[in-house]
């Protein structure tokens, strides 16, 4: 049976906190597989997790990528803040923009996204910023997403997700469920239009009727 976002958030849960390996290669595994299912039931056959990707300056890992034509054409990197946002939060965006520019300086066809989990319940107000943790990556992530043509900006992705959760008690989801089809849609429709032989239309999902 297909993954949910919350079966995602559960196996992130159990490892990180009831195993307590919040530093576990695996915390993210089940969030790759849903990404994956999501990646291949819109037509990008071939989808899989931990792939190492080459890059302007080294090659590094990418939790899910897609290849086609022998060449990785779509990468989605999975992060998760649990605690310690103050000190977290600067360096996720750091890699974020590392990472990004580092594979499409190689590739700058690449479709890139961004997945992160994070714990509101260690989110706090930032006298420095005017706001919550939350509040500042949000904004920006997105002031780094919208990646389009013909600017092909480096450093900067296509899409991103921000689930919010609350591990206080339990794996809760509290608010990104609604983002992850849009956010699957949207890096299909770029994988598709810059690589049209890939990916029949007929396979891309209708978009649902308001």
């Amino acid at each position: 049976m297909p993954i949910t976002p919350q079966e995602a958030i559960d196996g992130l849960y159990e490892i990180a906190v009831t195993q307590g390996a919040s530093q576990s290669p695996s915390r993210l595994k089940t969030l790759a597989a849903y990404c994956v299912h999501e990646l291949e039931v819109r037509g990008l056959a071939g989808a899989r997790a931990e792939c190492v990707i080459p890059g302007g300056g080294r090659a590094k890992a990418w939790d899910v990528g897609w290849i086609y034509d022998g060449k990785y054409r779509l990468a989605i990197s999975l992060k998760s803040i649990l605690k310690n946002l103050s000190g977290t939060v600067p360096n996720r965006i750091d890699d974020l923009m590392g990472e990004a520019a580092n594979v499409q300086i190689h590739s700058p066809e690449i479709v890139t996204g961004y997945i992160m989990i994070l714990d509101i319940g260690a989110d706090v107000h930032s006298a420095k910023h005017g706001s919550t943790w939350s509040d500042l990556l949000r904004k920006r992530l997105g002031f780094l997403s919208g990646r389009r043509p013909p600017a092909w900006t480096i450093g900067t992705v296509e899409g991103f997700v921000l689930a919010e959760v609350n591990f206080s008690q339990s794996a809760t989801l509290l608010s990104g469920a609604e983002l992850f089809p849009p956010f699957f849609d949207l890096l299909v429709e770029h994988a598709r239009f810059r690589n049209p032989n890939a990916i029949p239309f007929k396979q891309i999902p209708e978009p649902p009727h308001l």
